[in-house]
């Protein structure tokens, strides 16, 4: 603890207390021991909540950890791998927690209407800028809550029309961050689902309906399913009883495939996904790699710890005196095309070679 002097030991957490623990993470560092370590849930948990992890090289974190989503270090320099690269994360925006940066965390936990009442305390505080790590509601609810605090949003679907910013090139105001083209990529995943499953006639989405612009972003997917001939079905689930409910309609639709698009809510509920993807034999594209690690099957979409790490950076500069008005809105720069060959023998599919060799990373 002396050599990261940032760095703080908590102990055990669990429920509630975990899901704060989360929300309050920079770095989450996980030296692990353990010699039939396989894909911890803990990295996939901090990853959800933007956090840059630094974790033993055991079992397939290497994996989980790969294209700047973290740090794997072997086991016997942990500690000072741990510290040194903590340190360098410190000076890349020239601020680190507890020397010339205070950070106050308040979280919504998938419920979007507590959103308006979080932003305001966090104005009371009387912070220097909101950075926004919710998708467009949380998004949408800084900018609601002040004109002139500065706003990062660390990734927002189409931040124009939701009319986050005026433009992309000079968003102007007190806002600017990192979208995620939600439109196009919602019509991508019906073009590489039926791709993925040629014989899927009927596919359905998994939206929540709570999260702003849905319907203006279906219409590109309603019109890539009609040029291909797919029926689309729009699945509504703003609550965890919804999303069973969802999943036990596929079969009254013969649905053969399922997209579940990027959304704070949907990604929060992961592991519940893709297990009653699992349930229901369906075929499911996701926009995030991280599903398709954990065992979905397949994924297409932004590297959300990218667009995370370089929203924090937009914050520094803001912090150091730089114009929001000023700065861009980045597009993503890193897309993911991932396929779990192993859930995919599970559903009975077989990837064409070509689909394979397009593939960014393919899990066996």
């Amino acid at each position: 603890m002396r050599s990261a002097p940032n760095a703080a030991y908590v102990g055990p957490v669990y429920g509630e207390d975990k899901d704060r623990f989360y929300a309050q993470l920079d770095i989450f560092v996980f030296p692990t021991r353990y010699a039939n370590e396989a894909e911890p849930l803990v990295i996939f948990e901090a990853m959800q909540r933007g956090a840059y992890v630094v974790a033993c090289d055991r079992g397939s974190i290497s994996e989980m950890l790969r294209d700047g989503a973290g740090l794997v270090l072997p086991q016997e320099s942990m500690v000072e791998g741990a510290a040194a690269r903590i340190a360098q994360l410190d000076g890349e925006t020239g601020f680190a927690e507890g020397q010339n940066l205070a950070i106050a965390f308040r979280w919504a936990e998938g419920h979007y209407d507590r959103l308006p009442a979080l932003a305001a305390e966090l104005i009371d505080l009387r912070v220097a800028l909101l950075y926004s790590a919710g998708g467009p509601p949380a998004a949408l609810a800084a900018k609601a809550a002040t004109s002139t605090i500065p706003v990062v949003f660390s990734a927002a679907s189409d931040p124009v029309g939701l009319g986050l910013v005026a433009s992309f090139n000079r968003p102007g105001a007190n806002v600017t961050g990192m979208s995620f083209f939600a439109s196009e990529l919602w019509a991508k995943n019906v073009e590489l689902l039926k791709e993925l499953v040629p014989t899927a006639s009927v596919m359905a989405y998994l939206v929540n309906p709570s999260s702003p612009g849905v319907a203006a972003y279906l219409k590109g997917a309603a019109q890539a399913a009609g040029a291909l001939g797919v029926d689309i079905h729009l699945l509504n689930a703003s609550t965890e009883a919804e999303i069973d409910e969802a999943f036990a309609s596929l079969a009254k639709l013969r649905a053969g495939g399922l997209i579940v698009p990027n959304e704070p809510f949907l990604d929060s509920r992961r592991e519940r996904i893709t297990a009653l993807a699992a349930r229901y034999a369906v075929p499911a594209l996701y926009n995030l790699r991280e599903y398709v690690v954990g065992g979905g099957f397949a994924s297409y979409g932004p590297s959300l710890a990218d667009a995370y790490r370089r929203a924090a950076v937009y914050a520094g500069r803001i912090l150091k005196g730089e114009k929001p008005g000023d700065l861009p809105v980045q597009a993503p720069t890193k897309f993911e095309f991932v396929i779990n060959l192993k859930t995919a023998k599970t559903l009975g599919l077989t990837i064409p070679p070509t689909l394979l060799l397009r593939a960014d990373e393919v899990i066996e």
